[in-house]
């Protein structure tokens, strides 16, 4: 399997978005219209509690452990950070929810699980301080998305493809905070 394809197949797989899915089988509302407006773990601890939020954030992390093996095991080094873009943009752009979901913070976090299993576990360690520290939950994202970016770089062979596809991951998660980012500054003045 090539990049391409596995690059296909990582978007459509990323573009099921467990967290809408199961809020649906609950009879919630769409966690779109709620809250962040986010189809992601913190909307689904808002809406249905810490159990089901563990639900949907322990089958984004699997789904993304699963993904990671198949491009490290398929893929070129080089590459393999990619997958993990292609993994975001699903998230965040899912085809099968009106190209309106996640951030695709967890799903990076398990993508990099495999990869930098010691940028994973400081990355949750660092969240979850930032977390108290400032009650904010995409400010600590930001923490850990930086954690995990470092650590998908220095576990990489240093070439520019992988760097570059580490980076637009990085960025890409930023950007899809863009909304919280505005707020936040309209909520500072």
């Amino acid at each position: 399997m090539g990049l391409a394809a596995l690059f296909l197949l990582t978007y459509l797989t990323g573009s099921i978005n467990f967290a809408i899915i199961l809020l649906r089988l609950l009879g919630k509302e769409d966690p779109r219209t709620q809250f962040s407006g986010n189809a992601g773990t913190t909307n689904v601890y808002r809406q249905a509690g810490r159990g089901w939020a563990a639900v949907v954030l322990l089958l984004d992390i699997g789904r993304a452990v699963a993904l990671a093996a198949l491009a490290l095991g398929l893929l070129p080094p080089a590459s393999v950070p990619w997958i993990g873009f292609a993994l975001v943009a699903g998230n965040r752009f899912p085809c099968f929810h009106g190209f309106r979901g996640g951030k695709g913070v967890a799903g990076y976090l398990g993508f990099t699980l495999l990869i930098s299993p010691w940028a994973a576990a400081l990355s949750c360690l660092i969240w979850v301080i930032v977390h108290r520290i400032v009650r904010i939950p995409f400010i600590a994202s930001f923490f850990m998305i930086s954690i995990l970016g470092a650590g998908v770089i220095a576990a990489g062979d240093g070439e520019t493809a992988s760097i570059a596809g580490t980076l637009a991951t990085v960025l890409l998660v930023v950007f899809n905070h863009r909304k919280n980012i505005v707020t936040l500054l309209a909520e500072r003045r």
